[in-house]
């Protein structure tokens, strides 16, 4: 039993699970972009470095990968601010590039709209959205997700890259906090 077993009410996706969908997800992601270039991965910190690694591995059409880092949780916080903050930027410019996020989980969709209308902004060919998971149910912004790995129901999940309280970001697999 992992050592995290009494903050968690149970596995919600495990790793066989996780790793079957990402490879389809990077097959439609192949097809989507074939013979296309300046695609750029452009990966969301710290949640969804992970995904990004596994999801990479699986891409085939030539890309490069940036990071952003942006916040609108705190440390012991279970529901967003509200407030959006860039914490860490691109470091190239996006101008004419296939843009495709890549997020560890889209909630209200407040930070990713946010983020989407910063990106273009800077004038990329295309932008289009990779997230592992989707809570449709919590939606309040207007967003809408190109790739989606699992949608999820109302409950806070960590593992996975996603930390419950900067903690347990390795686990293999998606688990519900109690």
């Amino acid at each position: 039993m992992p050592d995290n077993y009494r903050l968690s009410k149970g596995i919600l996706i495990d790793e066989d699970t996780l790793q079957d969908r990402i490879e389809v997800l990077g097959g439609q992601i192949n097809h989507d972009y074939a013979g296309m270039t300046g695609l750029l991965l452009v990966c969301v910190l710290k949640g969804g470095v992970l995904f990004l690694t596994d999801l990479m591995r699986r891409i085939h059409v030539p890309h490069a990968i940036d990071f952003m880092a942006v916040s609108s949780y705190g440390v012991g916080q279970r529901e967003t601010s509200g407030v959006v903050r860039i914490d860490m930027d691109l470091r190239q410019s996006i101008e004419g590039k296939h843009l495709l996020i890549v997020e560890d989980i889209v909630d209200t969709g407040t930070t990713l709209n946010y983020l989407k209308g910063l990106l273009q902004s800077r004038q990329p060919a295309s932008i289009k959205i990779c997230a592992l998971l989707n809570k449709p149910s919590r939606r309040v912004a207007d967003i809408h997700i190109d790739y989606i790995g699992f949608d999820i129901p109302d409950v806070f999940v960590y593992g996975y890259g996603l930390d419950l309280d900067e903690l347990y970001r390795n686990l293999p697999y998606v688990a519900i906090a109690k």
